[in-house]
C-alpha cells in the first residue's frame, strides 16, 4: 500500500468552510502495520448531550455537509462530520485494490466507536454514508440513539440495482477523467458556482489521488454472491429488530436511491409513527440542495425523540 496525503495549500480559503481540522489514526488494514490519517471536522459542546455523526458518500467529503454543520451546532449538539479514508483531508491509499466494502466498515468504526469513543448517537447518512453507517449501527447498536436515513440504501445484491446506479459505474469506470466537482454539481437541483465546484475538486490534485473515488462504484453489492452481500444480509436483519427512532428525509429528485425509503419504512420498526420527510428541491446531493432545511428536520427529530 502506498499512501498518499493532499496537501494542505489545497483546502486553504474554501468558501463556507471554516472548520478547524482534527485528525486520528487508524489501522491500514493491509497487514503492513501502518496507520492512515483520518480528518474529521469536530464542532459544537454537545450541550443536549447528543452527538450528530454526519457520513459523507460518493464522491464528496466532509464540505458536502458545511451548511448542516452550523444549525445542527447551534441547536447545542456536537457535529462530528469524518472523511472517508481516500476521500477530503484523509489518507489516499493506492493502488484501488486497497479499497475493499469491510475496510471502509472497519475504517469508519475504529475512528468514531475506537479513537473518538461517540455514544448516544444520531447517525446522518446519504450515499455511501448509508452503506457503511448502517453496517456500524447494525453491528453496534447499543452505541447510536436514533438515524436519520437520506437518499441511501444498503444493497445486498438480491434486487436490481436500477439503471441510474448501472449507468453512474459505467460511467465512472470508463470516463478517463474523474471530475469530481463537475459529478457533484451533476448530482445537484441547484447549479453550485464554480468556487464550490473547486473545494469538491481540492482533495484530488490528480488522478493518481481518485484510487477510493473510482473503486467506490465496484464495491456496491450488484449480485447476490457479492463478498459483501451476507454481511448485509446480516445487517437488514439487525436492522429488522432496530426499534429506536428510525427517520427517512430522502429528497423528490434523485434518480439512484429513488423508492429505497419504502423499504426502510416497510422493515425496521424504528420508522413506525416518525414524521417522515420528503426534501422538496433536492437531488441526490440534498446537503447542497437544502442542506439547512435537512439540519432543521434532523433538529426537530432530536427533539421529538
Amino acid at each position: 500500500m502506498r499512501i498518499l496525503r493532499t496537501p494542505d495549500d489545497r483546502f486553504s480559503d474554501l468558501p463556507d468552510y471554516p472548520f478547524a481540522p482534527s485528525y486520528t489514526e487508524v489501522a491500514a488494514g493491509d497487514g503492513s502495520g501502518d496507520t492512515l490519517r483520518v480528518h474529521y471536522v469536530d464542532e459544537g459542546t454537545s450541550a443536549s448531550g447528543e452527538t450528530v455523526l454526519l457520513l459523507h458518500g460518493e464522491p464528496s467529503w466532509s464540505y458536502l455537509y458545511r451548511h448542516m454543520i452550523p444549525v445542527l451546532a447551534g441547536a447545542g449538539h456536537r457535529c462530528i462530520a469524518p472523511d472517508l479514508v481516500g476521500f477530503g483531508k484523509s489518507d489516499k491509499p493506492t493502488p484501488r485494490s486497497e479499497y475493499t466494502y469491510q475496510r471502509h466498515v472497519d475504517w469508519v468504526r475504529e475512528t468514531v466507536l475506537d479513537r473518538l469513543d461517540l455514544r448516544r448517537i444520531t447517525l446522518v447518512c446519504q450515499d455511501w454514508g448509508g452503506l457503511i453507517g448502517l453496517r456500524l449501527v447494525a453491528e453496534h447498536p447499543d452505541r447510536f440513539s436514533r438515524l436519520v436515513v437520506a437518499n441511501t440504501f444498503l444493497p445486498t445484491g438480491d434486487r436490481d440495482p436500477g439503471e441510474a446506479f448501472l449507468a453512474w459505474r459505467d460511467f465512472s469506470q470508463n470516463t478517463p477523467e474523474l471530475r469530481v466537482g463537475e459529478i457533484v454539481d451533476g448530482g445537484c437541483r441547484t447549479d453550485l458556482p464554480p468556487e464550490v465546484i473547486a473545494a469538491y475538486n481540492a482533495p484530488f490534485p490528480d488522478e493518481t489521488f481518485k484510487e477510493g473515488v473510482r473503486q467506490f462504484p465496484v464495491l456496491v453489492p450488484v449480485s447476490a454472491d457479492d463478498p459483501a452481500s451476507e454481511s448485509n444480509r446480516r445487517a437488514w436483519r439487525a436492522l429488522q429488530e432496530f426499534d429506536k427512532p428510525v427517520l427517512c428525509a430522502f429528497s423528490d429528485h434523485d434518480p439512484i436511491t429513488r423508492g429505497a425509503d419504502q423499504v426502510f419504512l416497510k422493515l425496521v420498526p424504528g420508522c413506525q409513527g416518525q414524521d417522515h420527510a420528503t426534501v422538496e428541491g433536492g437531488g441526490h446531493f440534498l446537503q447542497e440542495d437544502r442542506g439547512a432545511e435537512l439540519a432543521e428536520i434532523v433538529n426537530r427529530f432530536i427533539a421529538a425523540t
